[in-house]
């Protein structure tokens, strides 16, 4: 196994899970899986978990399957595949629930040009409480006007 190949293969597979949350996140939470999506947009509960958090879980259990392939079959690739959707959900959890929703309270005082555009492009997105007519569906990689000073 070439290490260059690893490499690009985690990189390639990280990116990638941004399009994956895109999509989840507008065609499935937005879409067939709102029921368990909407307590993200209006809280109907006072736990500190949502049933939103059942899209994490799922990742995870992906995450593993390629882990358990990478180990058990000779598809080495499942390695590097593993790592970059764990790094992204990683990436995922800090940026949305820690910065963005300060689940925990830490990172509150980021507020250099990225980190202000990701918050207003996700303030957008909440802005909406239905299902229908949302915007910004991406985490990472959000619209250029919401990088623009106002």
């Amino acid at each position: 196994m070439n290490v260059l190949y690893w490499i690009l293969i985690f990189l390639s597979t990280f990116c990638f899970m941004e399009f994956m949350a895109w999509f989840t996140h507008k065609y499935i939470m937005h879409g067939f899986l709102w029921s368990l999506h909407k307590d993200h947009h209006k809280k109907d509960h006072d736990s500190k978990f949502e049933r939103n958090d059942a899209f994490f879980i799922f990742y995870a259990f992906v995450s593993m399957t390629f882990f358990y392939l990478g180990s058990e079959t000779s598809f080495w690739a499942g390695w590097p595949i593993g790592f970059g959707i764990m790094a992204y959900g990683a990436t995922y959890f800090i940026v949305h629930d820690i910065f963005i929703h300060q689940r925990f309270k830490v990172l509150r005082n980021a507020n250099n040009w990225y980190a202000r555009g990701v918050r207003r492009a996700h303030k957008m997105h909440h802005k909406h409480l239905g299902k229908e007519e949302g915007e910004c569906f991406g985490m990472l990689l959000v619209p250029f006007k919401y990088f623009q000073k106002k």
